[in-house]
């Protein structure tokens, strides 16, 4: 028996070709630009001792902020929060970015504690 409640998506989608090839472009350059990063990751963790043996902790920092950056095009994007207005995005990752700034701000505070245990009592 074959129902007749379920319509073909692009019959009921109410967009020309064009729009649609749009929206096809920007899944690609999405698709595209997120492999890019995740390949620099993937290379940056496989040869870091060769390209920049003394420093790991730009290696650390370079890795933190492509992965914000992802982070950030995914949730612009498949989160649809690209199309919000300044607002509602403001309201939506203040609170995320307050949140990683506070854990910062901790692991920074523990870490210089830590340090200090080491150096003066040990």
């Amino acid at each position: 028996m074959e129902r007749d409640d379920i319509i073909e998506y692009s019959l009921d989608a109410h967009h020309s070709e064009e729009v649609g090839r749009q929206m096809r472009r920007k899944i690609w350059m999405v698709t595209g630009l997120l492999a890019i990063v995740t390949a620099v990751e993937v290379a940056l963790g496989a040869y870091w001792k060769e390209w920049m043996p003394d420093s790991w902790h730009l290696v650390k920092w370079t890795f933190v902020v492509l992965t914000l950056v992802k982070a950030t095009y995914i949730v612009m994007t498949f989160m649809h929060l690209g199309d919000e207005r300044r607002n509602i995005r403001s309201i939506i990752l203040l609170p995320y970015a307050l949140f990683i700034l506070y854990l910062l701000w901790i692991a920074l505070w523990e870490s210089n504690y830590v340090h200090w245990v080491w150096t003066n009592l040990l």
